[in-house]
């Protein structure tokens, strides 16, 4: 999916032209090595979602952004980049927008400091935009770090429920994009009930774009997603089609024979192979739909029509990518 294209605005397209090498200089401090590892996923480039979500959220695709509507893209595209950073030292993963991930090529412990710096940095930029930013993204990520104990809480167990998996996607996804669109609601001073409504919006858009990430771990080939497809699958991390595929009398019991430990490729494949052959991926896509409709529903309360088309056809395109492989 190209968000950008798919948005249809290209006001904001202007904008995120402007976004990008703002982006770049916001963790430079003349320090050469601090700044090729703090700019390594930066100048790997990358959909640029949370701050396109923001971005549209302040103009509604009818003015240039103002500084703080790029400020707030930068503080909240920072702060997911942190996350990254973290997430594959814990991971232990190589690979990250197809190019070598920062534990991979720096080390671990410079990758969770420069995590910390860019998550820093992120609150800097948040403070400077007013209380209530610093507020909303300080909760932010209070959110994403439940999501991701609850995650770990229960890596390689079979024994994954359903609610602990929308608690895990809920938080580690979904909740920063809500706060992408409220923090471009914020920066554009719109009225409260606009405020809600994108927010609404942008967590529904989370949750169907986790359930799609989930889905094509399980279905994509290597090179789609920019890391080895069936990663979470492999290390421990039990999907709602996996979760799913776990009840099925058919494959059930073989395949959770085969989880509960890391599994190397040719188990990795075996494993998404059995969850294939289950109703797990058109229960996840169902899951998806659903809340596809919440996030349409949401949009009723956005006031520019072009902004309703476009996060409305991004919502679609993210279920129609899966189910066109």
């Amino acid at each position: 999916m190209n968000p950008l294209v798919t948005l249809g605005l290209s006001t904001v397209g202007q904008d995120l032209a402007r976004f990008e090498p703002l982006l770049a200089e916001s963790v430079v401090i003349g320090d050469s090595y601090l700044d090729q590892v703090t700019t390594h996923l930066i100048s790997a480039g990358g959909k640029r979602l949370r701050p396109l979500l923001a971005i549209a959220s302040a103009t509604g695709g009818e003015r240039e952004a103002s500084e703080n509507d790029l400020l707030g893209g930068i503080a909240l595209e920072l702060l997911h980049l942190a996350s990254l950073y973290h997430d594959d030292v814990m991971d232990e993963a190589e690979i990250r927008r197809n190019v070598d991930s920062v534990n991979a090529r720096f080390g671990n412990v410079v990758a969770i400091v420069a995590g910390d710096y860019l998550m820093a940095r992120s609150a800097a930029i948040a403070a400077d935009l007013g209380t209530e930013v610093a507020s909303l993204l300080a909760r932010t990520l209070a959110s994403l770090t439940r999501g991701q104990v609850s995650e770990v809480r229960t890596a390689y167990n079979a024994d994954r429920s359903v609610e602990d998996y929308f608690e895990a996607i809920g938080g580690k996804t979904a909740s920063l994009m809500a706060t992408s669109c409220r923090v471009g609601a914020i920066t554009a001073r719109r009225p409260p009930e606009v405020a809600d409504a994108l927010s609404a919006f942008g967590h529904a858009f989370g949750m169907v774009f986790q359930i799609r990430d989930d889905v094509l771990d399980l279905i994509a080939i290597d090179g789609q997603l920019g890391k080895p497809s069936g990663q979470d699958l492999g290390e421990g991390i039990y999907t709602l089609p996996v979760l799913v595929a776990l009840d099925d009398p058919s494959v059930g019991v073989e395949l959770r024979a085969l989880l509960g430990q890391p599994l190397d490729e040719p188990e990795r494949e075996k494993a998404r192979a059995l969850v294939s052959a289950t109703s797990g991926i058109e229960v996840a896509l169902n899951e998806g739909a659903r809340w596809a409709a919440t996030a349409h529903e949401a949009l009723c309360g956005v006031p520019e029509p072009r902004l309703r088309s476009g996060f409305g056809a991004l919502v679609e395109s993210l279920l129609a990518e899966v189910r066109a492989i």
